[in-house]
């Protein structure tokens, strides 16, 4: 139990938002400055969110995967002043900061890997790269080299070196020292060797020995059993893609049932069930898939959609702009994923989610409670959270249609979190087209 499980997470592209130049220009602007000038931390707080995933913001050459440099800020979003006075102004508004731990791949640019370009096999850095010295690479380095996923400009870094990782390890302390940060996004966690992300964790409990509460680990993984890289010594956390795909697809093919075997698979309380008691960072969207408002056939689905997000198990997470519905189709560079923004907006959906996350932050059983299908058709899902004295059930209608849903309730009045409007289950439940309740049901 940490400040994570009952948060909600507000996740920001900086280069995309602040409208940083896709190629580093070596012009330092303090752009990041603008999600406190701007307004954006206000809005955070305003509709709930506590807690900031920033991806990438060090010096890098272009989206800011292909890192040039751990320990100084990015200089199209400013300087390390910058960096620190936007999580200040963060913490001021009780919103926790991640920041993007992109320790997989740096760019060829990165002081190490420059040096073995410059030395080749005597240089002291050779070790932290995996190299073929008898290949050669496209830019004719005169010798070969390992990559993430086969792209020339990201370098993978060999985590069996000991020198790498302890210089690794002073990096997180760093940002810790510098910018008080609360804790990691880990990219591409599922890539990382165990044994290096049990080393991350060493290094994290440290650091939350220090400092007294618990620096977290967010790591990113795609499918496959997520136990893999989250538990004890492992990430605290990870990115739930296999519900995201469910909760979209569930919606545009009128087929609940693939969501809700997501649900049950992951957070049941049957022995084979995956990941009870365990908080996985749910999303509709993110920096690199499609606005949940362009992925969606229907947008009248949206609300309904963000009111099974922020029930189901695990921490909500909301990526900038889409609180208001903003689209953005996935193209090359992810560039149309990743806009500038001028300022935030806000509309009935936002409404919306700020109700949500407030409701959410009122209930014990939305956040810790086990879970437990109560109903599922084509278009309707009902489902229960249970946590000690507290039980919700959750009912979520996709549909133009209004529904009613009959199910054993176990009482027969409650409280919709989400309205405070009173709810009789006697005769059955009606639900209105493209709607979500979430009812406290009577003790």
């Amino acid at each position: 139990m940490s400040w994570y499980e009952p948060s909600f997470v507000y996740q920001v592209y900086p280069l995309g938002l602040c409208g940083a130049p896709h190629e580093n220009d070596g012009v330092t602007v303090p752009r990041l400055r603008k999600l406190v000038d701007d307004g954006w931390i206000d809005h955070m707080k305003r509709f709930g969110a506590t807690c900031l995933m920033l991806n990438p913001v060090f010096q890098s050459l272009t989206h800011g995967y292909d890192t040039t440099d751990y320990t100084t800020v990015d200089c199209r979003l400013g300087t390390n002043d910058d960096l620190r006075f936007v999580v200040d102004a963060c913490h001021k508004a009780g919103i926790r900061v991640l920041l993007d731990g992109v320790f997989n791949h740096v760019g060829r640019d990165f002081f190490a890997f420059r040096d073995v370009r410059q030395k080749g096999q005597q240089s002291r850095y050779a070790g932290w790269f995996n190299i073929d010295w008898n290949g050669n690479s496209e830019f004719n380095d005169g010798f070969g080299y390992e990559t993430w996923a086969g792209v020339s400009t990201l370098v993978k870094l060999n985590h069996g070196n000991f020198e790498l990782n302890d210089y690794l390890a002073d990096v997180i302390r760093g940002w810790v020292r510098d910018f008080d940060i609360d804790g990691l996004r880990l990219d591409v966690a599922y890539c990382l060797d165990r044994g290096y992300l049990g080393y991350l964790r060493q290094i994290a409990d440290g650091i939350s020995q220090e400092r007294g509460e618990k620096f977290v680990l967010v790591g990113e993984t795609m499918f496959g059993d997520y136990n893999q890289w989250m538990g004890d010594g492992l990430c605290d956390s990870v990115t739930n893609y296999e519900a995201y795909k469910g909760l979209w697809s569930s919606f545009n093919s009128a087929n609940m049932h693939e969501v809700a075997y997501a649900l049950e698979r992951q957070s049941g309380s049957q022995p084979w069930d995956l990941y009870a008691g365990k908080h996985l960072l749910d999303f509709v969207d993110n920096h690199d898939v499609p606005r949940i408002a362009t992925k969606l056939d229907d947008k009248r689905q949206l609300k309904p959609l963000y009111g099974l997000l922020f029930a189901m198990c695990g921490v909500p997470c909301v990526y900038y702009g889409s609180e208001w519905g903003i689209e953005g189709e996935q193209h090359y560079g992810d560039y149309e994923l990743r806009p500038a923004l001028d300022a935030p907006e806000w509309n009935d959906l936002t409404d919306w989610i700020a109700a949500l996350a407030h409701a959410r932050e009122k209930s014990d059983a939305i956040v810790w409670g086990d879970y437990h299908e109560l109903q599922c058709q084509p278009q309707q899902l009902v489902f229960q959270r249970c946590h000690g004295d507290e039980r919700v059930i959750v009912a979520i209608n996709a549909s133009a249609e209004p529904a009613v849903a009959h199910f054993d309730a176990g009482c027969g009045r409650a409280v919709d979190l989400i309205t405070g409007e009173p709810h009789d289950f006697g005769g059955g439940s009606e639900l209105a087209p493209f709607s979500a309740y979430w009812w406290l049901c009577e003790r």
